[in-house]
């Protein structure tokens, strides 16, 4: 039988299991010399393992705990597709407290969410077509909007900048990843600004959002909250000929509610403005719509890395578990499970998507994971390839062998771990990660701190340099 990842660490020593290959520059040169040779300051930590046997090839600081950044999301994927199963769907629904009556709801409609991170202003718009064809021209009573399926949390990470469109808010309700399009364009003299709900087919004008311009250089944006609308500034220095961006929606029920009443409108069904409830009020559900299953929702989230995704996903894991009343619990929840199904002492979880920097694990965890949960799981094929770059950190036009991964990347933080097939097509599973916490603590929340490029650049081609290294001795 094959000894375990963590029982061959402690017959061995730590030491690695094979000599220097002899091909390449990045399979010539010792593992250790590829790591002094790429100038990193703070730590760097790997292993390789042989994924069939579970024998460690290669190994460096394998139980140093770390932030795996978005490599987390590998273990969320995990998490889900054991406790979810692969067909699960996020739902969304459309419910009336009462009968429908000269073509009016005797009572309340509901726009009840269902922790859906998927949900676009086109599902909206298609659902509003479904009621109008139900013959609803309105209600007597309010138009509500329920986002108690998932806990509210204001913001995945509190050292993000405030514009990071990948740190919005989360909640049970949720629309375009909980974003809104920022768009500006010259007019005059001046400059035209608007803030709509993007869909593919339609762009509402989102009205719980609003910009203006600041004569200023810096900051880019600033934001407040006034009585629920969400009130942004940007600097006039910053606008150039034009652009968009997406920002993050910080009160994603009432920004889901403003556009559903708008599509409503459009469909010939005018509705109150929205008032959010905290509790599910009952009645008969006119209108469903679901997600697509998990399996393609986790693979999205892993090629583009959509950290609300992956919050979603794993808080709804954790509700399922009885155990999801806030972020912070439901990563302890998915913290408690990786430690019983593979023994990860180093795992100490606060997200799922791996935004913040103070969630940990070692290399020799996740390679553990990866190799006994994510292989007979499929987790690889959710992975995407990853393309090997050369000691000039551009993508090499051509490699030998084929790798799929997770990155993860937070200032001075980078990781990968995944799974890669050797020119002889000898199976191995690896986890690289690197992370200098001192710096990235004094850049604080700084969206490109000084030398921060530079740093990342450094560890991506170290990274590439290990493949290659490892897979040299299967050439």
């Amino acid at each position: 039988m094959p000894l375990s990842i963590s029982r061959r660490f402690a017959l061995l020593g730590g030491a690695a299991l094979f000599a220097t290959p002899k091909t390449g520059f990045g399979q010539t040169v010792a593992a250790a010399e590829l790591v002094r040779m790429a100038g990193l300051s703070g730590d760097v930590g790997y292993v390789v393992a042989d994924l069939k046997s579970g024998q460690i090839l290669e190994q460096r600081n394998a139980g140093q705990a770390m932030p795996p950044a978005s490599a987390l999301k590998s273990i969320t994927s995990l998490y889900a597709m054991e406790q979810l199963g692969g067909d699960f769907r996020f739902g969304t629904q459309l419910i009336a407290t009462g009968p429908i009556s000269g073509g009016r709801i005797q009572g309340d409609l509901i726009l009840a969410g269902g922790g859906d991170p998927t949900l676009t202003t086109d599902d909206l718009n298609a659902m509003a077509k479904q009621l109008a064809a139900k013959g609803v021209q309105g209600v007597t009573g309010r138009f509500l909007t329920w986002a108690g399926a998932l806990p509210y949390k204001h913001e995945i990470a509190n050292d993000q900048p405030i514009f990071a469109g990948y740190n919005p808010s989360i909640s049970g309700l949720m629309l375009n990843f909980n974003r809104v399009h920022f768009q500006w364009r010259r007019s005059g003299g001046g400059w035209a600004l608007s803030m709509d709900a993007r869909g593919r087919d339609v762009q509402p004008q989102a009205y719980t959002a609003k910009a203006s311009i600041a004569k200023r250089s810096s900051p880019t944006f600033t934001y407040s909250d006034r009585g629920g609308v969400e009130h942004w500034t940007v600097a006039s220095a910053a606008l150039g000929r034009g652009g968009s961006r997406w920002l993050p929606v910080r009160h994603p029920a009432a920004y889901a509610g403003d556009v559903f009443q708008t599509l409503a409108r459009a469909q010939g069904t005018p509705l109150p403005a929205p008032e959010e409830v905290r509790n599910l009020p009952g009645g008969t559900v006119l209108v469903s719509h679901g997600s697509d299953p998990l399996v393609p929702v986790l693979r999205a989230m892993m090629k583009y890395s959509t950290n609300i995704t992956a919050e979603a996903v794993g808080m709804t894991v954790s509700k399922r578990l009885g155990a999801g009343n806030s972020l912070k619990q439901s990563g302890q929840t998915m913290t408690q499970w990786l430690q019983q199904r593979t023994g990860a002492r180093s795992a100490r979880f606060t997200d799922h998507s791996g935004l913040r920097a103070d969630a940990e694990l070692s290399p020799q965890d996740m390679v553990a994971a990866l190799r006994n949960l994510g292989a007979p799981m499929g987790l690889r094929s959710l992975m995407k390839p990853f393309k090997l770059r050369d000691a000039t950190g551009k993508n090499m036009p051509a490699q030998p062998f084929r790798v799929d991964a997770k990155t993860g990347t937070l200032n001075f933080v980078s990781t990968l771990a995944g799974y890669m097939t050797a020119p002889d097509g000898t199976e191995l599973v690896f986890a690289i990660f690197t992370a200098d916490l001192n710096r990235r603590r004094r850049a604080g929340s700084a969206p490109r701190p000084p030398g921060q490029v530079q740093w990342v650049r450094a560890s991506k081609i170290l990274q590439s340099q290990l493949l290659e290294r490892w897979a040299g001795i299967y050439g």
